[in-house]
């Protein structure tokens, strides 16, 4: 049996229970082309997925009109604070804490723009836990570059980031986990070669995991 000694967490459905914020912005971008969404269900999706490939998805939006809605989206989720509508799963910080001081290696590898990474983690207090905290490029969703296979190069990230800290890079390839809560990071965690802890409580079907 594989003893794992690093840990890599998904942050939305996984640490954060962050449907609130991400919801409302998602709202609040889709009505300023004149998509009025009302079914939350459909919504949720956008949880996990970079927001461009989930508008071209859903509406077949045209480029302008995702850039616009992206725009607007971050106007509420960043700049008025939406982002930290937002709380820690009950017993996450615990666990964390208990699974550093047990000598565990901890990331944050999420397909979130990556300062939005970094200000929910330590607006939870959870920074100190981590030894990388790895998202994705602000410009990518902007500029169209962020593609559904997204998650597995923010993992291939996160292992460089480590092994760049000094990290064993046979220890990281035989002795790491992804921890998430979707397909997606299911799927990340295959393409390198890595397995993969789905966990029930997030955004993720059951179906998908």
């Amino acid at each position: 049996m594989t003893h794992y000694t690093t840990l890599l967490f998904d942050l939305d459905g996984t640490i954060s229970e962050s449907a609130p914020g991400i919801l409302r912005s998602v709202r609040y971008g889709l009505d300023a082309v004149g998509i009025h969404e009302t079914d939350e269900k459909k919504l949720r999706t956008f949880i996990g997925p970079p927001l461009n490939t989930q508008m071209k998805k859903l509406y077949g939006m045209k480029d302008d009109d995702i850039l616009t809605a992206i725009t607007k989206f971050r106007e509420l989720y960043e700049k008025k604070g939406a982002l930290f509508d937002c709380s820690p799963y009950a017993g996450i910080g615990e666990l964390l804490s208990l699974a550093k001081a047990a000598g565990y290696v901890l990331a944050v590898s999420s397909s979130k723009p990556e300062p939005f990474v970094k200000r929910i983690i330590e607006n939870f207090g959870f920074t100190s836990y981590f030894d990388v905290i790895c998202g994705s490029d602000p410009d990518d969703e902007l500029s169209q570059n962020a593609t559904m296979s997204q998650k597995a190069r923010i993992i291939a990230k996160t292992l460089s980031l480590l092994r760049e800290k000094g990290h064993d890079a046979a220890r990281l390839a035989k002795e790491t986990v992804m921890i998430g809560d979707t397909g997606y990071d299911v799927d990340g965690a295959h393409d390198n070669h890595l397995p993969c802890i789905a966990v029930s409580f997030g955004y993720g079907s059951r179906e998908e995991l």
